[in-house]
């Protein structure tokens, strides 16, 4: 396996109960690179997305076929400790999603269920975590106050930082700025464009102006497949596939 190469998928096929979501996807996913996945809804790109860090185990008659490698061994073996999978493979998702906690303490919660009891510690991460995340000189004087009473881009941020105090190595983003207004959205497109310095980063996004900016690799799917997959300034000025370029200039999705 490439060594610049993460996560490897071959010949993926992903069904819920009888209903094939997913068909022999094949990809490779590049070390701190990132790689976006675009396409209409309903495509199939939340369900790839949640399948690096085995979130469609949590569906009643989710079942997967193919390979999923990632540091080349098989996520999907049964010998795999999802928990420490999913310390890895940190997950960001379309609407920020604060615990009713204070700020500190929804950091300091991914280090406590770990086992850490080191407040110091804690107190470290948790300010670099922020810094990090970009939310640090905006909350550092109020981090006892409930998470809840930030504004909808800095509980982005807050889950941002909440993922990253773990030490992940990969970090999957949901359509992350979806639910944000054009100043918050940028600065997560900032953030993510930081970030992949230290970490691999796969984002899923509906905004083809997103994917263009931010990532390095753009993969195109449609109705469960892959129908493109290749550098982003490739992709977006000489798609090779008929299909990809009727989606990139409108014509449906």
């Amino acid at each position: 396996m490439d060594r610049d190469v993460k996560i490897s998928a071959r010949n993926v096929n992903f069904y819920y109960g009888k209903t094939q979501a997913l068909k022999d996807i094949s990809i490779d996913i590049f070390q701190k690179k990132v790689t976006a996945l675009i396409g209409p809804s309903g495509c199939g790109k939340s369900t790839f997305i949640r399948l690096l860090n085995r979130m469609n185990d949590l569906i009643p008659g989710a079942r997967v076929e193919g390979r999923i490698l990632m540091d080349g061994a098989d996520i999907n073996h049964p010998k795999t400790d999802v928990v420490s999978l999913r310390r890895k493979v940190g997950m960001v998702f379309q609407n920020p999603n604060p615990f009713p906690k204070s700020i500190f303490d929804n950091l300091a919660y991914g280090l406590r269920i770990g086992g850490v009891r080191d407040r110091g510690f804690i107190e470290r991460k948790v300010v670099d975590s922020l810094k990090k995340a970009a939310l640090y000189e905006d909350v550092k004087d109020r981090l006892h106050d409930s998470a809840l009473m930030l504004s909808g881009g800095q509980q982005q941020r807050l889950c941002i930082a909440r993922c990253l105090v773990v030490e992940p190595e990969v970090i999957l983003f949901d359509e992350p700025a979806a639910s944000l207004d054009p100043i918050s959205t940028r600065k997560i497109e900032e953030l993510v464009l930081e970030l992949k310095e230290e970490y691999t980063i796969v984002i899923v996004t509906h905004n083809m102006q997103q994917a263009a900016r931010v990532s390095d690799y753009t993969a195109f799917m449609y109705l469960g497949r892959l129908i493109e997959y290749g550098d982003t300034e490739r992709i977006f000025t000489v798609p090779r596939e008929k299909m990809t370029e009727e989606y990139l200039s409108g014509r449906f999705g």
